[in-house]
């Protein structure tokens, strides 16, 4: 059965289901870290945080996401109950934010974030493997729906986060902010289960090698197979900058709009949902064009562009044309994360998709890790202005690295 012929055989109906519940889920765990950015401005006066400080809380979330992705990847492809996994990712995200809301002290706020970045991480090395295998003719695009529902969820985030600090404080916001994640939890425990959505001869079977034993000297030898794996290491890295670029922007993009641009929260909100919304109707275009056209071809426009748009909202400063330039880096910096995730899980051997996915997002979470700190050193030191001038040269890095990447091109 050919992959074409694969994706045709899934009723509608149930591809609907799948790709739609999964994404939703994604928005939420996205939801909450788009909430925190947001916060971050409030937190940062009330405890009195520099920039160094602030960008530092981040950076361990992040730094404790990378450490936490490859043990889930292995989870992931050990247990193979793909729904259970992301229902306890939810959970896991979710709660810890509630917790803040009773702490006064940076360090508990650190110890609350840590927890948010293992939780967090849970999810792509269950989601992403499992769409990409379940729908191999349509890999780009299902995964930009899946991208598509992260975005959607970091869209609507600051603007109901943003009204609602306008009538509570944010500790009320954070408890109220469980609920969401609670209520998803339960539609996919209750809709989608473990996730046993194939059978034993299927070809797009994504458990089909749990039924095998886990051999943990196989496993760590597989891991190491990867570690050598010239494609799937050059994209990882080429996607750590595409992060470290995202991570920084949304860390001291609200905060210049507060504090350099006197906005308020509510317009906060709106400038970081153009951002997403932007990044949300660009997703499935890039997704689709990505397996019509090829994945490099993609990935290097949108870096490119990416860098230009960032040089040109900085230079637009406190007019109209600041918005339309978020705008576009929204556009072209979400357009090519579903795709290097396409492209990653191509370079990946079937049976170690979770534990592919899973280093691939440990590596991105490492540049995740340094942008917020690094750049929080810079701002200190010379001004956001400056740290967004370094946002962009990040993102070329990465293009430059694209180049050396074999595959990705449609023949």
């Amino acid at each position: 059965m050919n992959t074409t012929t694969a994706d045709a055989a899934i009723p509608r109906a149930q591809y609907v289901k799948e790709v739609g519940l999964i994404s939703a889920g994604h928005a939420l765990t996205h939801w909450y870290p788009a909430t925190f950015y947001l916060l971050l401005p409030l937190i940062g006066k009330e405890l009195g945080l520099s920039y160094t400080e602030i960008g530092f809380i981040l950076t361990v979330q992040h730094v404790v996401g990378a450490i936490a992705n490859l043990p889930g990847g292995m989870v992931v492809d050990a247990c193979g109950k793909k729904g259970y996994l992301m229902v306890l990712s939810l959970l896991w995200v979710g709660v810890p934010y509630a917790v803040m809301s009773v702490t006064g002290s940076y360090w508990m706020l650190l110890v609350c974030i840590a927890l948010v970045g293992i939780g967090n991480n849970i999810w792509h090395p269950a989601a992403i493997p499992t769409l990409a295998y379940r729908y191999p003719a349509r890999k780009g695009f299902v995964l930009s729906l899946h991208g598509m529902g992260g975005n959607l969820g970091e869209a609507l985030a600051p603007l109901v986060i943003g009204a609602l600090l306008t009538w509570f404080s944010w500790r009320t916001v954070v408890v109220i902010n469980v609920v969401p994640g609670l209520v998803m939890a339960g539609l996919i425990l209750l809709l989608l289960g473990a996730f046993s959505v194939t059978k034993a001869g299927d070809p797009n079977n994504i458990n089909a090698k749990a039924a095998e034993p886990w051999s943990a000297r196989k496993y760590f030898a597989d891991l190491v197979s990867l570690l050598h794996n010239k494609g799937l290491m050059l994209v990882s890295i080429s996607a750590m900058f595409r992060t470290l670029t995202q991570t920084g922007l949304l860390t001291f993009l609200p905060l210049y709009l507060a504090y350099e641009l006197g906005y308020n929260l509510f317009l906060v909100g709106v400038c970081m949902a153009v951002l997403q919304i932007a990044g949300f109707a660009a997703s499935p275009v890039a997704g689709h064009l990505s397996d019509k056209w090829g994945r490099r071809r993609v990935v290097m426009s949108s870096m490119l562009l990416t860098g230009v748009t960032i040089l040109g909202m900085v230079v637009a400063g406190n007019s109209v044309w600041f918005v339309v330039f978020v705008a576009l880096v929204g556009s072209f910096l979400y357009a090519m994360r579903a795709v290097l995730q396409a492209w990653a899980v191509e370079n990946t051997p079937r049976h170690l998709a979770g534990t592919g996915v899973g280093l691939q997002f440990g590596i991105t979470a490492i540049g995740g890790g340094i942008a917020p700190s690094l750049f929080g050193i810079i701002a200190d030191a010379r001004g956001l202005q400056v740290a967004f001038y370094g946002l962009a040269v990040t993102i070329v890095l990465g293009n430059l690295l694209v180049i050396f990447v074999p595959g990705g091109d449609k023949k």
